[in-house]
């Protein structure tokens, strides 16, 4: 059973900066895809940014590509997501997602990630 698990979520002010972390019992470089996703109230789940097994690219969504960046850290089973510049509208559960895949599209949808951790909620107040 793969357990995925984030952390570093809070209250913060707008502007301010925050790193969540994303944490694996299967090693980050088994999967070809890890992603985070995010799900405000009345929302459905968001795709964020994602980041492909052996420097296979980077994709992000719009509202946050020059805000938040992702990276990883293979020799800790560790994905991070940094997010500078917040704004209210960032205020959400954020979730990290993973999956196995051939594919090398990178891939958007919640449906095509099979893990996924029980979320973290960042909160951006003005």
């Amino acid at each position: 059973q793969v357990q995925v698990a984030e952390s570093g979520g809070g209250l913060v002010q707008v502007g301010d900066s925050l790193r969540l972390s994303c944490t694996t019992s299967r090693r980050t470089y088994g999967f070809s895809e890890v992603a985070w996703f995010r799900q405000a109230p009345g929302k459905e789940r968001e795709f964020v940014v994602a980041t492909k097994r052996g420097g296979g690219g980077i994709c992000y969504s719009d509202s946050v590509k020059d805000r938040f960046s992702i990276s990883r850290d293979n020799a800790k089973n560790a994905v991070y997501l940094q997010m500078n510049s917040l704004k209210p509208e960032d205020t959400a559960v954020y979730y990290c997602a993973a999956r196995v895949s051939r594919s090398v599209v990178c891939q958007t949808a919640p449906d095509e990630y099979s893990y996924w951790g029980q979320g973290t909620q960042v909160t951006v107040s003005s």
